[in-house]
């Protein structure tokens, strides 16, 4: 008997034991490194010189514009990808959740991720030329509307941060949708409730906990973004993770780099919080209705 649990124990060790390396190695031990930093002081010539000093925080507020930006623009664009998967890409994940035949589920599902396989940077490209001087504006302009401006501001940021990440947010919405019960859907009609009630009141309230994932985790990734607001804000839309580039590539001030560094981390903590405690108390409420 022992020895079963000897070997049961052993082979959950050597399961969990490279993963667990993985996350010390890549995870645990730089944001102990990145921790030091913080309280040290920059070195004459760049860098970091070891010291205990919390001046590095004190002086956030130096970077408060490119606080201000991502988190002002990190919730909009979540916001926005949201609105835009509701009305656009919301049918989509229902139609491939709950009508799509099953042998093309995964194909349609492979169509959704499909701009995932190519580079961001491409996609990115791509927008700046949509949207600078030769794109939209010239179009614009030859039908009588002049000096449009639309590259390099904060709405060319904005539709960036839609294309780039509307993906993200509808895949947790997919999932959502296919795990619903669909005896509920055929109980709501069969009590004589209109397609609009049984959309409002089941399908749209049993997929708000994906909802809440899709969001928080676009609004997460939005709080580091670097290259859609250095492409198309042209550096006048400076994110946080445009304040880290420079201040660790650039001035070398490694320490207040790292105080701010952590501080985003502390930021999606937060988020991260906020968002299981709503997604909790959806899926509460929604048993309790259930029931």
């Amino acid at each position: 008997m022992r020895g079963n649990v000897l070997r049961h124990n052993l082979l959950t060790a050597l399961l969990l034991g490279p993963a667990t390396l993985w996350l010390v190695v890549f995870l645990v031990l730089p944001f102990i490194a990145i921790a030091v930093f913080s309280v040290g002081e920059r070195a004459p010539e760049g860098g970091y010189q070891a010291a205990f000093t919390l001046a590095q925080y004190a002086n956030l507020p130096a970077r408060a514009t490119a606080f201000w930006n991502t988190m002002v623009l990190a919730p909009a664009g979540a916001l926005a990808c949201l609105l835009v998967a509701y009305p656009v890409a919301y049918p989509v994940a229902y139609y491939l959740a709950l009508r799509a035949p099953e042998r093309w589920r995964l194909i349609l599902l492979a169509l959704v991720v499909i701009p995932f396989w190519t580079s961001l940077l491409m996609r990115t490209y791509a927008w700046m030329y949509v949207l600078g001087g030769r794109g939209i504006p010239a179009l614009l302009a030859y039908v009588g509307f002049e000096d449009v401006r639309l590259i390099n501001t904060p709405g060319a940021v904005l539709l960036g941060i839609v294309y780039g990440y509307l993906p993200l947010m509808i895949l947790p919405i997919y999932v959502s949708l296919e795990r619903l019960d669909r005896r509920l859907l055929e109980a709501s009609a069969d009590l004589g409730a209109t397609p609009l009630s049984t959309f409002l009141g089941v399908t749209l309230r049993l997929s708000l906990p994906g909802v809440m994932t899709g969001f928080s985790l676009v609004m997460i990734l939005l709080l580091g973004e670097y290259l859609i607001p250095t492409l198309l804000g042209g550096g006048k839309v400076f994110f946080i993770g445009n304040a880290l580039v420079d201040l660790f590539l650039q001035s070398r001030n490694w320490p207040f780099g790292s105080a701010i560094a952590i501080t985003l981390v502390l930021v999606s903590v937060v988020v991260l919080i906020a968002a299981n405690r709503i997604s909790t108390r959806l899926s509460g409420a929604r048993r309790v209705d259930l029931i």
